[in-house]
């Protein structure tokens, strides 16, 4: 009998520590990467390392080692997973400006960020009536699933909530103050934790002081929580072909659009705009019929591919997703 060949591991990572010579790290990660078979994406940019790769366990051993033995990076925000198949057909590994772009260059969030708050502890955060809690990803990610209670800013962008904190966020700490009695009190919370601890910091820098962030992100939460104890409200959308895991990272029901990018529900596959590979609802009637025959065209191509073994490049484009971690 033969057996199942063993599920590719999955380690989504980030640290906010300075890195002076970026050229330096990048080339020295896609050499390790490379030799142990590992893809995915890492970005290195002054104010640290974030990315996700997947590949043997062994590979990404030897991938984690080499980022432990960077200066300022023995510690790390590490969160595993498995995946049936393949979640990245390549490996990219880029110099940025920011590992998370937000805009706002002189944030410091390796010394400014806010408090952090364990799985454990954050049922009792959220449920406390004085505490505002705040999702820090974007809208079409928040439509896929939410902590209960959690405000939504419905950005499309990172780069917009400096903006919702301004205007509507403004208002909404004010009006936290007012039934209080004092300063607010503010949980935020993202995939995997990044976006949150630099929104704390940008929070800080706007005079909110009592700020505190998931510490590992949904994806730490659900991994740690028993589902019966759970907060959390649907499934969360993760930036690799698994598309979307539920509690203890199970893969979900989600998948994705490969006309758009977004994510489709159980649901949204049933309508009658809904083809594969092609066309969702929020999509359909943006795309051509030029468009959609190339991206019927590129579906029937991997298939094809897919039955033969082999990767198609043309999946390239659906794996790697142009959007804010």
């Amino acid at each position: 009998m033969i057996s199942p060949p063993a599920p590719f591991q999955v380690a989504a990572l980030y640290r906010f520590a300075r890195i002076e010579d970026r050229e330096a790290v990048r080339d020295g990660l896609e050499a390790v990467c490379a030799a142990n078979g590992v893809r995915g994406t890492l970005l290195v940019a002054h104010e640290g390392l974030n990315g996700t790769i997947a590949g043997t366990e062994a590979g990404i051993a030897e991938v984690i080692a080499a980022i432990h033995a960077l200066p300022g990076f023995d510690r790390l925000e590490l969160k595993y997973s498995t995946a049936s198949e393949p979640p990245f057909l390549r490996l990219k590994v880029r110099i940025k400006a920011e590992i998370v772009t937000m805009g706002e260059p002189d944030l410091d969030p390796a010394t400014d960020a806010g408090t952090y708050v364990s799985a454990q502890d954050w049922n009792a955060l959220i449920a406390d009536p004085a505490t505002i809690v705040i999702d820090t990803r974007n809208d079409y990610e928040a439509a896929v699933g939410a902590f209960q209670g959690a405000i939504q800013p419905n950005t499309k962008s990172f780069r917009d909530f400096p903006d919702w904190v301004r205007g509507e966020g403004r208002a909404l700490f004010e009006g936290g103050r007012l039934k209080t009695g004092g300063p607010p009190k503010v949980a935020m919370y993202c995939t995997g934790g990044i976006r949150c601890e630099k929104a704390t910091a940008f929070l800080k820098a706007e005079g909110i002081d009592d700020v505190h962030h998931l510490e590992g992100g949904i994806l730490r939460y659900l991994e740690d929580i028993p589902e019966a104890e759970s907060l959390w409200r649907g499934e969360c959308f993760v930036f690799d072909e698994r598309v979307a895991v539920g509690h203890g990272l199970e893969e979900g029901t989600h998948s994705l659009c490969r006309g758009c990018r977004m994510p489709v529900s159980p649901e949204g596959r049933l309508s009658p705009l809904y083809v594969e590979g092609v066309s969702c609802e929020a999509c359909h009637q943006d795309r051509t019929e030029e468009q959609r025959a190339a991206y019927a065209e590129r579906h029937r191509q991997v298939g094809i591919a897919s039955g033969q073994g082999v990767a198609h490049i043309g999946a390239d484009a659906a794996v790697n997703l142009k959007r804010s971690l």
